[in-house]
């Protein structure tokens, strides 16, 4: 009730300012026609009318039907004869008389409507604008939690009012933004979602609205501050009701999605795990049952068993500790030691790793800038190099040469590794870096987890960069990875 005092005491100067200011048009264009200029009572008349239209267009009807009246006094005094008394000795002139206050009335009461009807429309008009912007927003929010949380703030920003409450009858609960209000209460927001109708209150300039969609309500939802059109309550009740099913829609899609891709990752680790695991599983056996059984053997063929046996434990052992350090990749247990390291440095080691397992395999290294330093954990990075140089040799002809090459790429250092294999199928590019994932065409000639490339694809993210592999059947992979340019000198 104290607002509406203090907007009436505003409200009353800017009133009685406007009923002068017309009081003074009509002195003014009465005293232009009696002492400046004469012209017949028609051009008076339609000057007025002129000036009573205008006072319409921009102030409204109540002023404009004031300037009415005081416009046709002064034209019945100083105009209609007898002039200088409210008197008027012709009949017709009563009929005129009449005829410019009526016309005058009905041309103002038009205006005013027309006014009215344009102010409506562009109200409408940025309401729509505005209910295009909430939309456009709904429908770049994430899982239903944010989205939840989210338009509340977003329709008190978009639509520019004072709070928002939103409520939910399934959850029970309600979210807020803005100023917390007591018109905004909880219990109204229910009782709104009940009985499933719109509630719009002009004088504390509060609208509830339940959300619809089709015949079921979600809940309801409040604004304080600038009251809606019950058409734009109606569509922001039902677009944030489509937004939140999308929401939810969404979420169990990627549940579903994530559930099935559980399933596939099972099936590849049980695959990975039958094949992987039983082979040497399956050689131990078969030496120990030969150690222990009464067969003779000499020492020489008692040795060969002894070493498939260890060469085997080490193989299993391999397999496990993959498998646990792709699972402290993925929980982000290990931690990097960045520093600066030489290019150089980084593809000497790995190929130091690697001499064991390349034999007289030709090595190619085409490096321009060998002291280029990029920011790596060098036993990480090295790792990551030793992947790609074993993968390449394990999948192309002992003849054929490895490259190794290393280039700056913007802020970063492109290392490549180039073999001449079989290469990889279109179909097989975007699943080469999942985890247990072996080429169709290989899994069972070549042994191995599948573990490598993804292993390699975590360390290198973890640096901040990136992995891919470029291929062509029968004539080879191209995998490359990037590390960030370390900028400085190397540390001593």
């Amino acid at each position: 009730m104290l607002g509406l005092n203090r907007t009436v005491n505003k409200n009353l100067p800017i009133a009685l300012a406007r009923y002068v200011a017309t009081l003074a048009a009509v002195l003014a264009i009465t005293y232009f026609y009696v002492y400046t200029h004469r012209f017949n009572v028609t051009t008076v008349a339609f000057t007025y009318l002129l000036a009573i239209l205008g006072v319409s267009t921009v102030w409204g009807l109540s002023v404009s039907v004031f300037m009415s009246v005081a416009a046709t006094l002064a034209y019945n005094y100083f105009f209609l004869p007898p002039v200088g008394a409210f008197t008027i000795a012709d009949p017709q002139n009563w009929v005129a008389l009449v005829a410019f206050l009526a016309t005058s009335v009905l041309a103002s009461d038009l205006s005013s409507r027309a006014r009215n009807q344009a102010a409506e429309a562009n109200k409408r008009r940025h309401e729509v604008e505005r209910l295009y912007r909430f939309s456009q927003r709904m429908l770049s929010a994430g899982n239903p939690i944010e989205l939840l949380n989210a338009i509340p703030r977003q329709i008190v920003e978009t639509l520019e009012v004072g709070a928002a409450a939103l409520f939910l009858s399934d959850k029970q609960k309600v979210y807020r933004s803005g100023m917390n209000l007591p018109q905004l209460d909880a219990d109204i927001l229910k009782a709104v979602a009940a009985r499933e109708e719109m509630q719009i209150d002009h004088e504390h300039s509060v609208c509830f609205t339940p959300l619809r969609l089709g015949s079921r309500i979600l809940g309801s939802m409040g604004i304080s501050g600038p009251v809606l059109s019950r058409e734009s309550l109606e569509a922001m009740g039902t677009l944030i009701a489509v937004a939140i099913e999308r929401a939810y829609a969404t979420e169990m899609v990627g549940k579903t999605e994530a559930a099935r891709e559980g399933e596939r990752l099972k099936s590849a680790l049980l695959d990975a795990i039958t094949h992987d695991f039983r082979t040497p599983l399956t050689s131990m056996k078969a030496s120990v049952t030969t150690l222990l059984s009464p067969t003779v053997l000499d020492e020489g063929q008692k040795d060969e068993l002894l070493h498939i046996i260890d060469e085997e434990c080490d193989r299993l052992n391999r397999l496990v500790g993959e498998a646990a350090e792709m699972a402290r990749l993925e929980a982000g247990e290990v931690k990097l030691h960045p520093q600066a390291v030489r290019v150089h440095d980084l593809i000497a080691g790995a190929l130091n790793v690697c001499k064991g397992v390349l034999g007289t395999r030709p090595i190619r290294i085409e490096v321009k800038n060998p002291d280029l330093l990029v920011r790596a954990d060098l036993d990480r990075a090295q790792e990551v190099l030793v992947h790609l140089v074993q993968n390449a040799n394990l999948y192309s002809s002992a003849d054929h040469p490895i490259t190794i090459s290393a280039e700056e790429k913007d802020e970063f250092v492109q290392f490549s590794v180039s073999d001449q294999g079989p290469g990889i199928g279109e179909g097989e590019l975007g699943l080469i870096f999942d985890k247990f994932y072996r080429g169709t065409d290989q899994r069972y000639r070549v042994q191995g987890t599948g573990m490598g490339l993804p292993i390699a694809k975590a360390i290198v993210e973890a640096h901040g960069g990136t992995i891919g592999v470029i291929s062509q059947v029968g004539h080879g992979s191209v995998f490359s990875f990037t590390l960030p340019i370390h900028k400085g000198k190397m540390e001593s």
